[in-house]
């Protein structure tokens, strides 16, 4: 049974750092691309960032670039989601999500490219 559960989250103040964790199990995380996804209330969820198996890839949605760093650690089986210089649009639920890509350097974007996700973290950024 894979589960993914995400971690992290909280309240801070606008230009703050926080630190998602997204603990997985029952996959070998090595085989697989992780996303972090977001959805704000009364908004769609939106891809904010993914890296590939080989981490050779990674995209991240435009407003986050520069401040937002994915990472993974195969041997925790965790993937991470740096988030710096925090503002108050970032507020939202936030997702990971993997998937075994066709090939080790895909990055999915949309959310119908993911197979597993966890149950979402709270991050609220007060202005």
């Amino acid at each position: 049974q894979v589960e993914l559960v995400e971690s992290g989250g909280g309240l801070v103040h606008g230009g703050e750092s926080l630190r998602l964790s997204c603990a997985a199990s029952g996959i070998t995380l090595d085989y697989y691309a992780i996303g972090w996804f977001r959805q704000a209330p009364g908004k769609e969820r939106e891809v904010v960032a993914c890296l590939s198996v080989n981490d050779g890839s990674t995209y991240y949605k435009d407003s986050v670039k520069g401040r937002f760093t994915i990472s993974r650690d195969n041997a925790k089986s965790t993937g991470y989601l740096q988030m710096a210089s925090l503002r108050s649009e970032a507020t939202a639920v936030y997702f990971c999500a993997t998937t075994r890509p066709p090939y080790p350097n895909a990055c999915p974007v949309y959310s119908v490219g993911y197979d597993y996700w966890g149950q979402g973290t709270q991050v609220t950024v007060s202005s």
